[in-house]
């Protein structure tokens, strides 16, 4: 992580240099000579963050490169700060003169704090290790790494519990009747017995009987492809009982490949290619292994995915392995800890608070067990500690060491780049599902994310995400319907270990007990629960992020001074989400370094025109504050990049009506790099505001409401400059109001989600054109033609949600159309008598939902043609049609008896009633009724 710090600097010294700032003679050429030497410095610190472990002295240069670029960061922020003019009146000629004379000072001081870091820089410069010996280190440590990646083996076959069923699984795709060569990744979390199945199943004498020439290959992260190559010829000269050729050690890998594909290729083979890091790896083997049309096989594991995908993309499968299910992993703690014996009652407890920090990951619960079945059962409170103190028992248990180990290598193994974005993640409670934006425009605020040519910040961000997802750092809690990830967490070990890392670096500290070690300086603060521990404490702060979660103290007169009297002006990124503030705290807008503010579901009323000051800010989220309108003001934040403000009013199922946004009476199209507007209300000097967002043509995301049907012409215009967008929301002032959006002759193309609520007099010929749409919302259209027509052919479309759109009889979803569709949802179509599904139509569709479909009182024919659906949901739908789908005696329930679950729901005096068909009636268990409820709430959101 010097590496992020260095490179963060880096880019402050290039402004600094860049700018026509005034600074004292010679401090120039200083900050030329620290860039330089920090650039050189640069390539070693890439390579030490994943060796500094192994070597002390590294640890300790390393160190001290981080303390001084942190040093200098903080002397060259000082210094911009001072040269913030708070008056804004920089084009008074004596105003500047005057406010020269002012900035002397800082200017003295930069210079000599510039004087100061050169000459440790220096020493640095002259102490620094040499490549040659790290490349010694590093051969060091890639061998204590091979020596470890037996860790996995570690794990029985009676410690993987279920082994059977992913065993027979694997087992099945090996001995099918396929004869091309098939290849089959394992991919999953390290810890989670990936090698120990693909062994189990690689022994198994059935295997063996099958595949009589196979070969079980150890890959490294730095693999050497001769030696690996002359292993695989190696062992297969053993199987066949003859000696390899002598000349074997001198050939290159071109002479080997040819060797190995002459031994296969008449054969049935089996070849494991075990703990692959690059997809490079099967790239250079895939060709020694020929498709002999014998039913060949590869086995592979993997942590990554995309190696996974990309091994098998022309023939195969990939297999991922699952965390254990709560009930397994008790059955495997309980068996481990107490010796095949039960749980001490007194103990369940605090054994289920372990187990859960464990997470379903078998060495996990393998490793911890051991370490637990030497302790006391007498004692409680010994196992209480490992909960409260579990990353320092890592820390300090031989008995662990080994799962730490094998959960470290992933991050060690990760580029200098994500090394930080991961690490960020600890700043969030445990448990808690971080929303994917928010975390891209953290990271953005922070520095983490390298400019990459022809992409926005955000984008390459969301590569970096991508890729920790794919390399099991990330798991995915929840998704979108169209298939982008909405949340995602770290797994509770590897937040320790990583949280191991996090102190090491003083890269962020987590204020939550009462009895917490507090480092000498504190860059980043994350507060959790409570301040009163930040309080009383007496370090110092030199803050540039401070995030607030699950306060439980009032906050009425929140002061970040009070807070940290020091060390607070030169903030970055401020995050006060769900915070218990009414107020909007004044002193936040002397904080010109700012690029990220948030306080979304705060109580806060009204911004303040002084947030102008803020002109470093990129990101504004409002969110479901109580925010409506924005001072003129706000257009003077010219590198605002988002600018989030709305919320819902939703009383119950029976009265939701209200999406509040923002008024603002300024000419907004001055912020020339918004990504995202939404959602602002329009109903106001319209015509203009729609002629001033033609000028936004970096927008993503726009979202309008309370449109008039007079200013269609204009917003037309303005969408046909706006290349980049990607979602559009446009809301009527009126239910009955029509949106005019009929003559946009350029549509964006990269457009991905679109939502009307208005009404249309025809459908928009355009959106037939939109090849990347993805979600189509529509409500109070009214149209008197099928829409499906217009709809059916998007080969990208993968969720449809229908509110009062059409008053025709009759929808017909024909053979071919929506080719890629997942979730269809049709609410209140008022005249809907009978829906007819093709066979061929919507084949992949997962979930249906009819909703209020008064006149609906027959099944929807062809629904059997829908062989991939998961869930059909109806609610308030008449008892006519639900009585035919019934069990016993329904004439239609051959036709939805494929179908996993089949809800029906209705809104009694104030409530839910939630019944499954297969219950004869009966109401749905709670667990049943609640995921039902969910599910309607989150489709009543885009309703209102």
């Amino acid at each position: 992580m010097a590496d992020s710090s260095v490179s963060f600097l880096l880019d402050k010294l290039t402004s600094l240099l860049q700018e026509e700032v005034n600074l004292q003679i010679g401090v120039r050429e200083d900050v030329q000579y620290i860039k330089d030497e920090l650039e050189r410095h640069k390539a070693i610190l890439r390579v030490a963050d994943s060796l500094e472990d192994k070597d002390p002295e590294l640890k300790a240069w390393v160190k001290r490169v981080r303390d001084i670029a942190h040093d200098m960061e903080d002397s060259i922020d000082e210094f911009n700060l001072h040269l913030v003019d708070p008056h804004g009146q920089g084009n008074n000629s004596f105003h500047k003169i005057a406010f020269g004379i002012k900035t002397v000072k800082a200017r003295h001081r930069i210079a000599s704090d510039i004087q100061s870091i050169k000459s440790k820089v220096e020493i640095i410069s002259q102490g620094r290790p040499s490549i040659t010996g790290i490349g010694s280190s590093s051969s060091q440590w890639l061998s204590s790494r091979l020596d470890s990646q037996g860790d996995a083996l570690l794990l029985e076959e009676a410690d993987l519990v279920g082994i059977e069923k992913p065993k027979k699984q694997l087992g099945d795709l090996l001995c099918n009747d396929e004869p091309g060569r098939a290849v089959i990744p394992i991919c999953g979390m390290g810890g989670l017995g990936k090698t120990t199945l693909a062994k189990q199943v690689y022994d198994d004498p059935k295997v063996k009987k099958r595949f009589r020439i196979h070969a079980w290959v150890n890959v490294s992260q730095s693999f050497k492809l001769e030696e690996l190559l002359k292993d695989l010829v190696q062992q297969l000269h053993n199987v066949i009982g003859k000696p390899a050729p002598e000349a074997v050690g001198e050939m290159n890998s071109d002479r080997l490949k040819e060797v190995i594909k002459n031994l296969l290729q008449s054969s049935r083979y089996l070849i494991v290619l075990d703990d692959v890091w690059h997809v490079k790896v099967w790239d250079s083997v895939k060709l020694a292994l020929p498709n002999n049309d014998r039913g060949s096989r590869v086995m592979l594991t993997t942590r990554k995915k995309d190696i996974a995908l990309y091994s098998c993309a022309q023939l195969g499968k990939d297999f991922n392995l699952e965390f254990l299910p709560e009930r397994e992993a008790w059955s495997l703690f309980c068996r481990k800890t107490f010796q095949g014996n039960s749980c001490p009652p007194h103990l369940e407890q605090v054994c289920m608070n372990v187990l859960k920090m464990c997470g379903g990951l078998p060495l996990a619960i393998v490793a911890i067990s051991g370490a637990l079945a030497t302790r006391s059962r007498a004692n409680i409170e010994e196992w209480q500690m490992v909960c409260t103190s579990f990353g320092s028992e890592i820390e300090g248990n031989d008995k662990l060491e080994d799962m730490k180990k094998v959960l470290s290598l992933s991050f060690n193994e990760l580029p200098y780049y994500l090394k930080s974005c991961l690490l960020y993640l600890s700043i969030f409670p445990e448990f808690h599902a971080i929303e994917r934006m928010r975390l891209i425009r953290l990271w953005i605020a922070e520095g983490f994310v390298n400019g990459e040519d022809g992409k926005t910040l955000e984008e390459v961000a969301d590569s970096y995400l991508k890729e920790l997802i794919n390399r099991s750092l990330l798991q995915v809690v929840a998704k979108t319907s169209d298939g982008r990830v909405k949340t995602c967490r770290m797994h509770d070990l590897l937040r320790e270990i990583v949280n191991l890392k996090l102190k090491d670096q003083n890269f962020a500290t987590i204020a939550k007990e009462q009895d917490i070690i507090w480092p000498d300086k504190v860059r980043r603060l994350s507060i959790i629960n409570t301040l009163h521990n930040v309080r009383q404490n007496k370090t110092i702060f030199q803050l540039r992020s401070l995030l607030m979660f699950a306060l439980s103290d009032p906050l009425e007169h929140f002061s970040i001074h009070a807070l940290c009297s020091t060390g607070f002006k030169l903030l970055r990124v401020l995050d006060l989400q769900d915070a218990p503030l009414e107020v909007f705290p004044t002193e936040i807008v002397n904080l010109y370094l700012l690029k990220y503010l948030s306080l979304k579901n705060t109580k806060v009323k009204n911004i303040p025109g002084s947030i102008k000051k803020l002109q470093n800010l990129e990101t504004l989220d409002l969110k479901h504050s109580y925010v409506t309108e924005l001072p003129v003001e706000i257009v003077e934040l010219q590198r605002l990049r988002h600018l989030l403000v709305y919320r819902y009013e939703i009383e119950s199922y029976a009265y939701f009506h209200s999406r509040y946004g923002f008024k603002v009476a300024a000419p907004i199209g001055q912020m020339q790099y918004l990504q995202k507007l939404c959602f602002i209300e329009v109903d106001q000097g319209s015509k203009a505001l729609m002629i001033e967002l033609g000028k936004l043509t970096q927008l993503r995301r726009l979202g309008i409401r309370k449109m008039r049907q007079e200013d269609g012409a204009a917003l037309c215009s303005s969408i046909e400059k706006m290349i980049n967008l990607r979602s559009l929301s446009i809301t009527a002032i009126e239910d009955d109001e029509i949106i005019d959006i009929h003559n946009i002759s350029r549509p964006p193309q990269f457009l991905q989600q679109l939502y009307l609520s208005g009404r249309l007099e025809k459908f928009p010929h355009w959106i037939s054109s939109l090849k990347n749409l993805v979600k189509v919302f529509l409500k109070w259209s009214r149209l008197e033609e099928d829409p499906l027509v217009h709809l059916q052919d998007l080969p990208n479309l993968r969720h449809v949600e229908f509110l009062q759109v059409y008053v025709g009889e009759t929808m017909h979803f024909k053979a071919k159309g929506f080719p890629s569709l997942k979730v269809l949802g049709l609410d209140d179509i008022k005249g809907l008598k009978s829906m007819i599904v093709d066979e061929g139509a919507m084949p992949g569709l997962k979930n249906l939902i009819i909703q209020r479909c008064d006149l609906l009182k027959q099944v929807p024919l062809g629904i059997e043609h829908l062989t991939k659906l998961k869930t059909i949901e109806f609610f308030d739908m008449p008892e006519e049609l639900i009585a035919t789908l019934r069990p016993s005696g329904g004439e239609d329930y051959w036709r939805v008896q494929h179908v996993p679950v089949v809800y029906s729901t209705y809104w009694r005096d104030g409530g839910w009633d939630v019944y499954s068909l297969e219950t004869l009636g009966e109401r749905e268990s709670d667990s049943s009724h609640s995921a039902a409820i969910r599910s309607l709430e989150r489709r009543m959101l885009w309703k209102v």
